[in-house]
């Protein structure tokens, strides 16, 4: 019999019955799964062991990955088993994580994004308040921005973990589309766009081509700017699909962002260190002396035992004289012999030393 006779329901029918009984292998599966992450909890809680291992999530995925020969992307195969962990993981202990707010910003998308959706969100008004949940013990981890491909550095979260204990143990780099957004989806009547001043650097050129008479206000987030145009007809958001559904906004304009590759590094911060897992990256914060070659010879150790440098930011120490800072990443683990070797060496030689973690790299 011909498999393309019979109407479109008569072929899907069998299909259908199949994904059907599928589903009930794979709640079963779960269901086992889940059982079995209550018997690591039990474990774990005899010998205060964190909840969160995030180097051993990241083995899980990566393992699930290299054995894959199905149709399924790695994208999909890590997007499915982040919430399969986060949700096994609600079982031991929720985890409270803290981001900025309010609902909607990207810091809530990267939150979710690393850790799944079933943890409780702590929505902070500022970075300094992220860093001081995690910090008194409000909550587990906390997830910051660092960096964006367009604008740099995130000079606040830079000088928060320079004075903070906080560790590094993770990072998630998201892409960011900005669109233009007000209650009506038309721009007649608006006087004003709001967003989070990185956004509006972000969006600055569309902004002077496209929308040239509003007047650009800064506010705390992009996710605020939202909320504040859903109650006023006069204000203009930027912000991205997270804020426009979490506030009912349509859209003026969408992919409003000058570079269509913007990007957002976010790290994630706590009192975990993660151990090795060979795909680490460490962060530093150093200083030298002002003398000349200085920064050279700080440099030299990473070339003489092969250690490669990912990043290197500078920012002024604040304190009156012109020094300054430098925020670097090196891949490999603090533990690996090469890039020990190395950190012994920069110890003796900077003037200021600071291990900010190693943790696995984004992928």
């Amino acid at each position: 019999m011909n498999s393309k006779v019979g109407t479109e329901e008569q072929r899907l029918g069998p299909i259908r019955d199949q994904i059907d009984a599928l589903d009930v292998q794979i709640l079963a599966l779960l269901t086992q799964r889940a059982q079995a992450a209550q018997e690591v909890g039990h474990i774990k809680g005899g010998f205060s062991s964190p909840v969160f291992r995030p180097e051993r999530e990241r083995q899980v995925v990566a393992r699930l990955q290299d054995i894959n020969q199905g149709p399924l992307l790695s994208d999909g195969i890590a997007a499915i088993w982040r919430e399969v962990m986060s949700a096994c993981r609600a079982l031991e202990a929720r985890q409270t994580i803290a981001y900025l707010g309010p609902i909607g910003t990207f810091s809530e998308q990267a939150a979710q994004t690393y850790f799944g959706h079933s943890i409780l969100g702590l929505h902070c008004n500022s970075l300094d308040e992220v860093f001081k949940a995690v910090e008194k013990g409000a909550a587990q981890f906390g997830v910051v921005p660092v960096e964006n491909s367009s604008e740099g550095a995130i000079s606040r979260t830079l000088d928060l973990l320079l004075d903070s204990s906080m560790r590094i143990s993770g990072e998630v780099v998201l892409p960011i589309h900005h669109h233009l957004l007000t209650k009506t989806g038309k721009i007649d009547g608006v006087t004003t766009v709001c967003a989070h001043a990185q956004a509006l650097a972000q969006c600055q050129q569309w902004l002077s081509q496209h929308a040239p008479h509003l007047k650009r206000q800064a506010v705390s987030s992009n996710a605020e700017a939202a909320r504040m145009a859903a109650s006023d007809s006069s204000v203009a958001a930027i912000a991205g699909d997270p804020a426009q559904l979490a506030y009912e906004l349509q859209q003026v304009a969408t992919q409003v962002q000058d570079d269509p590759h913007n990007r957002t590094r976010f790290v994630v911060i706590g009192n975990y260190a993660c151990q090795a897992t060979g795909q680490d990256q460490t962060s530093l914060v150093l200083s030298v002396d002002n003398q000349p070659g200085a920064v050279y010879r700080l440099l030299e150790p990473l070339a003489k035992h092969g250690v490669s440098m990912n990043r290197f930011e500078s920012r002024p120490a604040r304190k009156g004289t012109w020094e300054y800072h430098f925020y670097i990443d090196v891949a490999g683990h603090a533990e690996d012999v090469k890039v020990a070797k190395a950190l012994e060496e920069l110890k003796t030689i900077a003037a200021f030393y600071k291990n900010l973690g190693s943790y696995p790299h984004s992928a």
